[in-house]
């Protein structure tokens, strides 16, 4: 069963950058897809990007350009580097694998990241 893993969240000054991890148990090189999504309180959990077996990223509009996402096959682990932040990139952020597209997804615990002066 994979279980992903974050890590890397915390506190941010606006403009700053930081990376997040995501380490899974097994190997993600064959993973349809994986991605990264995020959550406000009160609010839907929406994505971020995404990373597809073949390396093929999918980002979401308010991120485009300051974001990144890649993932190491070999240390089974995602990662998105994050630049320029903003106070409204304050949320959980949340890492997803979808081993097969006929499969079931699995969630991370979330980690915090706070944007604030």
């Amino acid at each position: 069963q994979v279980q992903p893993v974050e890590s890397g969240g915390g506190l941010v000054q606006p403009g700053g950058s930081l990376r997040l991890s995501c380490a899974a148990s097994g190997s993600i090189r064959s993973f349809y897809t994986m991605g990264w999504y995020r959550q406000a309180p009160g609010k839907q959990r929406e994505l971020v990007a995404t990373i597809t077996s073949s390396g093929t990223t999918n980002y979401a509009d308010s991120v485009k350009g300051r974001f990144n996402i890649s993932k190491d096959n070999t240390r089974n682990t995602m990662y998105l580097q994050r630049h320029t932040l903003k106070h409204e990139d304050t949320d959980v952020y949340y890492c997803n694998a979808l081993p097969t597209h006929w499969g079931a997804s699995y969630w991370g615990q979330g980690t915090q990241v706070t944007v604030s002066s």
